[in-house]
Parts: structure tokens; sequence; C-alpha cells
């Protein structure tokens, strides 16, 4: 799909990830539809966008509230009609081992992303098939690969959008609507100062691998529309784990693990 010319939604748009891949489909064209809680933190990125000659328009709202959702959806269809492109990417969750997980903080960490992508796609999926043309990205993590110790409901969570993500595609198969996947490792952005106690966590074996810029993570969306991807895995070094785990998954595993960090004795 050329993104010039089409609406594109953007979900946790506010900030990090969610902003950069906001402004590098504003750079490739498309009119941007930004969705997040914090209105100055969205305003701060619409205006960025604004500047630079494009156009990116904002909504306020709690994506773990259904409600919530489907009254904003039909707002922007009613509005700026039905996204051309949805990229589902808000999400949130610290590190943590079961035992320091609430059963509250668990439900959140599910809630979003898993429930927001569902409850995102489900607003505007049935006027996407009527038109038979629409393209859908969720954002998770290579933690829906391979695990590691002390995230484990975070982790779960993005094997949940994976999941997701695959039984959508198939939903899918014969339509003129794409659905791409996409995962990387370690991210510079705010999520970092928002979850004290994460970054830590990193295994040692992922630490090997440099680190992304929210730019990179943009352009490699936008790559991933553009080009109908059915997954998109950056940098070269984490594909390269890829291609090793499809290959020997117990030996990426065992690394992940061992190399993982250890509860304080």
């Amino acid at each position: 799909m050329n993104i010039k010319g089409k609406t594109i939604l953007v979900t946790g748009a506010s900030s990090g990830m969610g902003a950069g891949i906001a402004k590098a489909m504003a750079e490739a064209g498309g009119k941007l539809v930004l969705l997040g809680r914090r209105l100055d933190a969205l305003q701060s990125v619409a205006n960025e966008i604004s500047r630079a000659g494009n156009e990116a328009h904002i909504y306020t709202v709690d994506l773990a509230d259904a409600k919530a959702v489907i009254n904003t959806a039909s707002r922007i269809k009613s509005e700026f009609g039905v996204p051309d492109v949805i990229v589902n990417n808000a999400g949130s969750g610290k590190w943590r081992f079961v035992d320091e997980t609430s059963p509250e903080e668990a439900v959140q960490m599910m809630t979003v992303p898993y429930f927001a992508t569902f409850y995102v796609t489900r607003a505007f999926l049935p006027d996407m098939l009527k038109r038979n043309s629409g393209h859908i990205v969720n954002i998770s993590s290579v933690g829906s690969r391979f695990v590691w110790p002390g995230a484990t409901a975070y982790l779960a969570a993005r094997w949940a959008v994976r999941g997701f993500t695959e039984a959508l595609r198939a939903d899918l198969y014969g339509t003129n609507i794409g659905v791409t996947l996409y995962e990387s490792g370690v991210v510079e952005s705010p999520y970092w100062d928002h979850n004290p106690g994460s970054r830590e966590r990193v295994p040692k074996m992922g630490q090997l691998i440099p680190p992304l810029a929210t730019e990179q993570v943009g352009k490699a969306v936008v790559r991933g529309v553009e080009g109908n991807k059915r997954l998109v895995v950056i940098p070269f070094m984490m594909r390269m784990t890829y291609w090793q785990h499809a290959v020997v998954p117990w030996l990426v595993q065992w690394l992940m693990t061992v190399t993982g960090y250890r509860r304080p004795r």
C-alpha cells in the first residue's frame, strides 16, 4: 500500500514508538489520526507533524475502556472516514516476576496491549471489510517468540498480541486487508522511565543487540505496510536471532533464560 494520501490511525501515539511511527507515516505522506490518553503529549506530536507540513488530528481515549473506544471510533468515522491503516501500538507493563505482580497489574498488562488491540480492530474492521481494503499493524515484542525471567505478565500479553495477529490474518484470508506483526528488541523510549526497574532485566544475550531509536521503528513500520509484510523484525542482529530460533529454538531459549535476570539473594 502506498501511504501517501492515506488516513493512518496510530494508538499510543503520545510518545516513544507511537510518536516515532506517527512521524514516519506523516513523512511518507499519510494523514494521521493520533490516539492516546494524554492531551498535551498528543498535541505536541501533532504540532511537530503539522510544522513539517503534514496533517495530524488527535483524540484522547482510554483504550482499556471498550465503550470509549467504540465512541471514539464513531467520531473518527464521521469526521475522517474509516482509516486505511491502523497501527495498534499502545502497550504498558513493568517487567516483574509473578509474585511481584498484583492481580490488578496483571489484568492491566493484558488489557493494554491485547484487549486494546482487539477493541480498536473490532471497532473499524466491519467497515474495512465492506470497503475490502486496509492494513492493520500490531506492535508486539521479541518476547512473543522467546521469554526471559522476571517479566511474566508482560510477556504473556505480547504472546496474546501475536496470537491475535495470526488468527486475524487467517480470518482475513481472501480479502484485501493486510496484517503485519512488528517485533523488535530494546527501543530507546520513555517506556523505561515510566517502568523503573525493567531495563535491568533485559537478558545479557539481548544486550548484545544494539538498541533502536523510535525513528528506526517508524521507518520499519512504514516499509512493512508498503510492502505488505507479514512480519517486521529489526535490527538485523535480531533477525539473525530469529533465524537461529527457527533452527534450534531450545538453544536460543536456554540462552535467554540462563543470561536473564536473577532474583536478589
